[in-house]
């Protein structure tokens, strides 16, 4: 038995609470620790990039860059344009840029990409005749722009060649960050 002593009272302890109080204090500095670690140290850092250049005489275009990662680990760009054609309404394109030499994208084919509240929603191939390169596909999403809700997360699912599709996890951030694009960049 271990004794200590409050103001006017001696308070008797059994030998197994003196052995619980250094593990208390220890779970209780953790967890102080862990709340106070930044959120930086813990959370990756997002890869986005803003650009505005001219794309053309009279054709501002805008661009959100972010790189994503695939399930295999291969790198993905991720850039949501905004084109302000002279005779055009306002457009919204996302190109999907892939590891060269590891994937193939099919077109014509459409964009599938799933909301975290399960909606379903398709972008329309633009690279319907020819891409550019076999790793790179890009998709109108000016009409799915519109339907992301808050803070949510997406899921693409890109066709391949040979009937194979990948999936790629575009965090609330990156979501978050074409909301903002598509509202504030005029």
């Amino acid at each position: 038995m271990s004794a200590f002593k409050t103001s006017d009272r001696l308070i008797l302890l059994p030998e197994s609470m003196t052995q619980l109080f250094p593990r208390l204090i220890l779970l209780l500095g953790l967890i102080l620790v862990f709340l106070g670690t930044p959120v930086t140290w813990v959370c990756p850092p997002a890869n986005a990039v803003l650009r505005q250049y001219q794309a053309a005489p009279g054709v501002m275009q805008y661009q959100s860059r972010n790189s994503l990662r695939d399930p295999a680990g291969y790198a993905w760009q991720l850039v949501l344009f905004k084109e302000f054609p002279p005779t055009q309404s306002t457009q919204f394109i996302l190109r999907l840029v892939g590891f060269p030499g590891i994937v193939d994208l099919a077109h014509p084919q459409s964009l599938q990409i799933n909301t975290n509240t399960g909606k379903l929603l398709t972008a329309t191939d633009l690279f319907a005749r020819e891409s550019p390169a076999p790793n790179v596909g890009q998709y109108n999403v000016t009409d799915v722009i519109t339907q992301l809700s808050q803070n949510s997360f997406l899921k693409l699912t890109i066709p391949l060649e040979n009937n194979n599709n990948i999936t790629l996890k575009v965090p609330s951030s990156v979501v978050t960050e074409w909301q903002w694009f598509a509202t504030e960049v005029k």
